[in-house]
């Protein structure tokens, strides 16, 4: 494990040549809670990069892998293309999408933040995927203390499928960097971020069954 800056790893991303079209595509995947949200911000005020939440694209609780199709046709398809990009965003409160579209400009990078945004179908456009692993149980109580203990039952159901899709997907083992969202190592939070430790144990990814590598 070891201190890096956000500043250095938007430096190396920028000098990496773009592979959607002509956008250096950054995407921060991991179960919800882990810090990603965060991890997500910081990169993209030190990339000068907009970054785009797929919870915003989600349909309610249904299923947290469900923004893809969206996602595709509204923003990479046209990246990809060189055109800009826009989206709706689904509003919570009153479950439905608004009617608002926000634009994604053709820029030199762009962060994609949220559960399966590094999946394999886009992993050989991505010019850099990154994951950030927390305990189960810190993940839940951060999301509790958010969201109400009403919604412990919708936390858990989605935490279940956060797994199913990992154990298809083995996204963590595949990222080109593991971050630790609950770092025990003193550091300027604002300004650097922990690594984790790129090891076939479920520790170091947050998960509740191990990596297929490490299995017997």
């Amino acid at each position: 494990m070891r201190v890096e800056t956000y500043a250095a790893l938007a430096a190396r991303v920028l000098a990496a040549p773009p592979r959607l079209g002509p956008v250096r595509l950054v995407a921060v995947d991991g179960f919800a809670g882990s810090g990603k949200t965060t991890f997500a911000a910081r990169l993209g005020a030190a990339l000068e990069a907009q970054v785009v939440h797929t919870d915003d694209l989600l349909e309610g609780w249904a299923e947290p892998t469900t923004f893809w199709p969206r996602l595709e046709a509204w923003a990479l398809a046209p990246l990809r293309a060189g055109q800009p990009g826009r989206y709706r965003r689904y509003d919570w409160l009153h479950e439905k999408f608004g009617a608002r579209w926000r634009e994604v400009p053709v820029a030199a990078s762009l962060v994609i933040e949220g559960v399966s945004s590094a999946r394999a179908a886009i992993r050989p456009e991505l010019t850099l995927s990154v994951w950030v692993a927390a305990p189960k149980a810190v993940r839940l109580e951060r999301g509790i203390a958010r969201d109400g203990e009403r919604l412990r039952p919708q936390w858990e159901a989605w935490q279940g499928a956060e797994e199913s899709h990992v154990a298809v997907d083995h996204t963590p083992e595949r990222t080109d960097l593991v971050v630790d969202g609950d770092p025990a190592v003193p550091h300027a939070p604002q300004h650097a971020f922990v690594t984790g430790r790129r090891i076939d144990q479920t520790q170091s990814y947050g998960l509740d069954v191990a990596p297929p590598e490490s299995r017997t």
